[in-house]
């Protein structure tokens, strides 16, 4: 059982990965799930457009797509996550590059433990669920998200 971390057509270095690591853990570990094998794959906006387009018929760009091989109580699957996306967020909402990657990182995991976003009511949920995980990475590791 692993969470690996790689990138793709881009020069990204996760910043901290075994923190990342430890703290997707412990969010799945809450919900009384184990960590099976998850894979992150950082690319850059043309890739995964490509696989939005391949995969998912959507013809738009994206920060994060979320392959889910849950199975009997193992989170499993591959997450690909777009740092242009990410970085664009981060100016957008006006946040910390490192704050918007992580809630990114751990709004792929919260698909994989079954949260969905498409309805206003799930997506205000997924919202709640992020900053509640966020929160937790702050109070595992004693840093401040906020700007």
């Amino acid at each position: 059982m692993s969470i690996r971390f790689s990138a793709q057509n881009i020069d990204f270095d996760l910043e901290g990965p075994q923190k990342v690591r430890q703290w997707v853990t412990e969010v799945v570990s809450r919900r009384q799930m184990r960590v099976g094998n998850i894979s992150y794959l950082f690319c850059d906006d043309e890739h995964i457009l490509q696989v939005n387009r391949q995969f998912l018929d959507h013809d738009t760009y994206t920060d994060i797509i979320t392959f889910d091989y849950v199975a009997g109580g193992l989170v499993s699957g591959d997450i690909l996550i777009s740092i242009d996306r990410v970085g664009e967020n981060a100016r957008t909402y006006g946040v910390p590059f490192e704050q918007e990657l992580h809630r990114v990182i751990i709004h792929g995991v919260l698909h994989l433990l079954g949260q969905g976003d498409k309805s206003p009511d799930e997506a205000t949920e997924m919202r709640r669920q992020e900053a509640e995980a966020l929160a937790l990475w702050e109070q595992m590791f004693h840093v401040e998200q906020h700007s």
